[in-house]
C-alpha cells in the first residue's frame, strides 16, 4: 500500500490476497487423479440391487396375489355394500316371528313379508363373492444393495532405519493418499498396516501416531496383507489397492521373499500396486527385486523414490494419474 503522495523514487509491491475454501484447494489437489483400472472390475460404485417385499398393491402378477388380504377385502366389501339389506332383512324377521305369534290368520301380510325376506336374500345372494376389485397382491420392489468399490492396503514401514524425518515424509505420504481416497471415493475400504520386524493391522489413528518400532523383515507386511484379502477382501467382489512406504532398508535374505509373496500371491489379485523408498541413498536389495515385479506386471506394479518432502506430491501425481483410455 502506497502512502497516496508522488514520489521520483522508492519500489515495493502492492498488497494481494485471495482466498480459497478446502474443497476448492483439494478439487486443485486432485484433479486428474484416480485409482487405475477401478472401471475393468464395473465395481466403480454402481449398486446391486435385491427385492424385498413393500406392501399391497391393487395389481399386479397372479402368481403373487396374497390371498388373506384378498378375502379380508372381499370380506369387507359385501359388509359395505350389503349393510342396508342384512338390516331390512332383520326387520322383516323379526315381522315375520311375531306375525306367525301374534297373528297366525293374518295370511295376507305373513305373506307379503314373506316375499320381502326372499327379495332382500335375493339382492344380497346376488352380489358377487370375489370380485376384481378385491385383488390383493404382494408388492415387490428392488432395493438398491450397495456394494464396495475397491479396499485400499497401506503398508508403512515403521523399523529403526527409518528416521524421524524418514517416518514423517512416509506420513505426509500417506494421510495425502487417505484424502484423496476419501474425497474422490463415496464407498471405499482402508487397511492399515504397520509393520518392523512384524506387522500389525492397526486403526487411523495408531498408524499415523504409534511410536513402536524395531528391526525389518518386510515380507511380514506383505504375508499379512495376503492373510487379510484372502479372509476379507475376495479379489472377485472387491478392486484390492496398495501402497507401500520404506526406506529399502531390509534384511537381505527377506528381499527375495517379498519378491515371491508379490509376484505369486498378491499381484494377480490386485488392480494396482505402488511402492515408495523414502532414502537419498543408492538402492538396496529390496528396489532391484521390486524391479523385478515391475517388469512382469508393467500395468498393475509402479515404484517411486521419495528424497525429501518436496517430493510427495510429484510422486503422488505421477503415481496416480488418471490413464487414457485404450
Amino acid at each position: 500500500g502506497g502512502r497516496g503522495k508522488a514520489g521520483n523514487s522508492g519500489e515495493g509491491m502492492d498488497d494481494f490476497v485471495f482466498q480459497i475454501t478446502q474443497e476448492e484447494f483439494l478439487e486443485f489437489m486432485f484433479e486428474d487423479l484416480e485409482l487405475p483400472n477401478l472401471v475393468k472390475r464395473h465395481l466403480t460404485g454402481t449398486d446391486t440391487f435385491k427385492t424385498v417385499r413393500a406392501g399391497i398393491a391393487n395389481e399386479g402378477n397372479p402368481s403373487r396375489i396374497n390371498i388373506v388380504r384378498t378375502l379380508r377385502s372381499a370380506h369387507a366389501r359385501r359388509i359395505a355394500l350389503t349393510g342396508s339389506s342384512r338390516a331390512l332383512l332383520r326387520e322383516a324377521q323379526k315381522e315375520l316371528a311375531r306375525l306367525k305369534v301374534e297373528e297366525p290368520d293374518n295370511f295376507t301380510d305373513i305373506q307379503e313379508v314373506e316375499q320381502e325376506i326372499d327379495r332382500l336374500k335375493a339382492r344380497i345372494n346376488r352380489l358377487p363373492f370375489l370380485d376384481t376389485f378385491d385383488l390383493k397382491y404382494n408388492l415387490l420392489v428392488k432395493q438398491p444393495n450397495p456394494s464396495s468399490k475397491a479396499v485400499m492396503f497401506c503398508l508403512m514401514d515403521v523399523s529403526g532405519s527409518m528416521t524421524q524425518a524418514t517416518k514423517d515424509i512416509a506420513k505426509r505420504f500417506f494421510i495425502l493418499l487417505y484424502l484423496f481416497l476419501k474425497r474422490n471415493y463415496d464407498r471405499i475400504e482402508v487397511v492399515f498396516i504397520r509393520h518392523h520386524t512384524s506387522a500389525r493391522e492397526v486403526d487411523e489413528e495408531e498408524f499415523f501416531y504409534s511410536r513402536e518400532t524395531g528391526g525389518t523383515i518386510v515380507s511380514s507386511a506383505l504375508k499379512m496383507m495376503q492373510e487379510i484379502m484372502a479372509e476379507r477382501y475376495p479379489a472377485s467382489d472387491w478392486n484390492i489397492y496398495a501402497a507401500q512406504a520404506s526406506d529399502g532398508d531390509n534384511w537381505n535374505d527377506d528381499s527375495p521373499i517379498c519378491r515371491e509373496i508379490l509376484s505369486k500371491q498378491i499381484m494377480p489379485h490386485v488392480q494396482y500396486y505402488t511402492y515408495v523408498e523414502i532414502t537419498p541413498r543408492e538402492h538396496q536389495a529390496l528396489w532391484y527385486e521390486y524391479e523385478r515385479i515391475g517388469e512382469a506386471f508393467p500395468d498393475t506394479f509402479a515404484q517411486q523414490q521419495l528424497v525429501s518432502a518436496g517430493d510427495i506430491y510429484p510422486v503422488f501425481r505421477e503415481l496416480f494419474q488418471r490413464r487414457l483410455a485404450t
